[in-house]
């Protein structure tokens, strides 16, 4: 997916485990993670103003696009049609 998440960025630069983050947010550790690791398909508004209060943030510092090229040589997954 050419959409890539940079959360650990985030938790890095606030010092912030992704427990802490995660019980901040109020959702469990295991869905966060799917979440920071690219793995979700989706996510709720209301998951991304949390994220971006807590980390006092805003949203394009958390989720940015990347093109596809450029996603198969970062690693990222490139499975999306267009």
């Amino acid at each position: 997916m050419p959409i890539a998440v940079d959360i650990d960025v985030m938790l890095a630069k606030r010092k912030m485990s992704v427990g802490e983050l995660a019980d901040r947010i109020g959702i469990t550790p295991a869905n966060l993670a799917v979440l920071k690791n690219g793995r979700a398909k989706a996510v709720r508004f209301a998951t991304l103003a949390a994220l971006c209060d807590v980390l006092e943030c805003q949203p394009g510092d958390i989720l940015r696009w990347v093109a596809e090229e450029a996603a198969g040589q970062d690693g990222l997954s490139s499975t999306a049609t267009r």
